[in-house]
């Protein structure tokens, strides 16, 4: 569904291999597991990280075993939405739709609306989406 090649916003992106419809799913982000008792212990800091957090504190980090959905870039204008959803056993997944048609080739985007504790680390996570309602930020507002 998806192929991965350089972006205009950050690094690789993630693009539409095909015409996709609103709603379609686009795929399951794959990763290695940690529970919320071994991410709290983890050092996330180290550049670049595909971490994306479940509502039990666990979280999936797609840097180890991850897919093509790791590549999926922030927009303020998001074309694409994550839900998490229950898989095999009750183990939550997180998976991506298209929120409206997305033409194949072009780049796929999520508003990351990340969570930050530390005050400081909040100028961190500036926003180069250049989208016309850009909020500057790739935090949550």
């Amino acid at each position: 569904m998806i192929f991965i090649r350089p972006s205009s916003i950050h690094g690789q992106g993630a693009f539409a291999a095909q015409d996709l419809l609103e709603g379609d799913r686009i795929g399951i982000y794959e990763g290695k597991r940690y529970s919320a008792r071994q991410a709290a212990r983890r050092n996330w800091d180290s550049g670049l990280t595909y971490v994306f957090g479940l509502s039990d504190g666990s979280v999936i980090d797609a840097a180890v075993g991850g897919n093509a959905t790791r590549h999926v870039n922030h927009s303020c204008e998001p074309n694409c939405i994550a839900y998490e959803e229950p898989g095999p056993g009750g183990r939550p997944l997180i998976v991506f739709y298209a929120l409206s048609a997305i033409r194949a080739g072009e780049e796929l985007f999520l508003d990351y609306s990340l969570a930050v504790d530390d005050a400081e680390e909040r100028t961190a996570f500036g926003c180069a989406c250049g989208a016309a309602a850009c909020r500057g930020t790739m935090l949550a507002l």
